[in-house]
Order: structure tokens, then sequence, then C-alpha cells
């Protein structure tokens, strides 16, 4: 096993609560409703952002060319990703300044600053574990609502989400991130720092948890208003 199949075995009821959420199962039977999906979109991007200066935290504290450079893809992949919140929500009428001036929910604020904080206070692997369930898991995910491939999913209502992170494109990001990672991990890993990072781990999982629970959270107080 590589060290990320090591760090989900490590913590696995904390990572299923995550890919198995009920919101990603209601994304992929296409039961979500519209405006979970659009509480989670508006927070996702202002997530996004939060996530690009992580990159950019990535970038400093590396210390090779490779590395910087792994910092600079992430980055990159992460401005790219934005485009699908701007393209789906200008849908409902929101536009870029929108979406930067909404508020940032709680969870968004308690996972992005965790991962901040993970990275300014730790080394370079104690802030790729932070982001690893949200690059490598996001893969994960859309290969699971996708199973037969994006044009299966027919007129599917979460098309073009699922393809987003389903896709070739998306899949390589993942894929880059898991051996940047494993990389990372063969520098400096012992037993008791598994430890440790495992608790992150669990604990990053959680948050990514957490953020689904939000845009479900967010329909059941517009049916109580």
């Amino acid at each position: 096993m590589d060290i990320f199949d090591r760090l989900k075995a490590s913590a696995q009821s904390d990572w299923d609560s995550y890919v198995d959420h009920a919101f990603v199962r209601q994304m992929g039977d296409g039961t979500l409703p519209e405006p979970a999906f659009r509480t989670y979109l508006v927070q996702d991007y202002l997530f996004l952002i939060q996530f690009a200066r992580a990159w950019a935290l990535a970038a400093y504290k590396s210390r090779t060319i490779a590395d910087i450079r792994a910092a600079q893809a992430g980055l990159a992949s992460i401005l790219d990703e934005t485009e699908l919140h701007v393209r789906l929500c200008a849908r409902w009428g929101l536009s870029p300044e929108a979406l930067e001036a909404a508020p940032e929910h709680q969870a968004t604020v308690a996972y992005t600053r965790f991962v901040l904080d993970c990275g300014a206070a730790g080394d370079l692997l104690d802030l790729h574990v932070a982001l690893a369930p949200c690059v490598i898991g996001y893969a994960e995910i859309g290969r699971k609502l996708a199973p037969h491939g994006v044009d299966a999913l027919g007129d599917h209502p979460y098309r073009e989400w699922i393809g987003e992170y389903a896709g070739d494109g998306y899949q390589g990001v993942a894929d880059a991130a898991r051996r940047h990672l494993d990389d990372l991990a063969a520098r400096s890993l012992t037993d008791r720092r598994f430890a440790e990072l495992s608790s992150l781990f669990g604990k990053a999982s959680r948050l990514e948890a957490d953020f689904w629970q939000m845009g479900l959270d967010g329909v059941t107080k517009e049916r109580r208003d």
C-alpha cells in the first residue's frame, strides 16, 4: 500500500463518513435537492480560494524545484476548478463577484483554516496530508459516481459536476498528488510520525463530511423558515 492507502485504512470510519456521505449518495442517484447543491457550490468556490492559498504555501514550504513545480500544478488545478463553479453558478444568476462576496459558512472556515494551519505550523508532508482528502478524495468520489464513464450518465442532473472529477484531467491531477505524497513520505516518515499524520488525515476527512452536511443542513433550514 502507498501512504495514501495506509492513511485511509488507519482512519477508515472517518474516510467513509466523507466519501459515502448522504450528500454524495443523493448526488449519485440524482435526488440531491438543487438548493443543497447550490449552497455547497457557492461555499466550495470560497473554499477553493483558501485552498489556492494552501498550494501557494506549499510552494513556500518546498525546498526543491520538483516540490515547487508540484505546488504550481496544484495551484493551477484549483484555479481551473473554479471555472466549473463560475459556469454552474451563472445559471442561477450569480456572478463571480457575487460568489466572492458571499459569507463563508462555519464549515468552510473550519476546514480551510485547519489546512492552512497544518501547513503553517508543520512541514510540507503535514500540509499535503491535510490536502489529500480533498484532492484525492474527489477523484475517488468521481469514479464512484460514474462507474461506467461520464457518457453513461445521460441526462443526470449533476452530470457536469461528476464529469469534472471523474474525467481524465482531474484523475490525472489526483494521481500526481498521490505520487507526490508518497515521495514526501519516503523522505521523512517514521512510525511515530505516521500516527500523527493519521490523526490529521482523519480530522480532515471529518471536516470534509461536515462540508457535505452543510449543504443538506441549508435545505433543512430553508424548509423550517
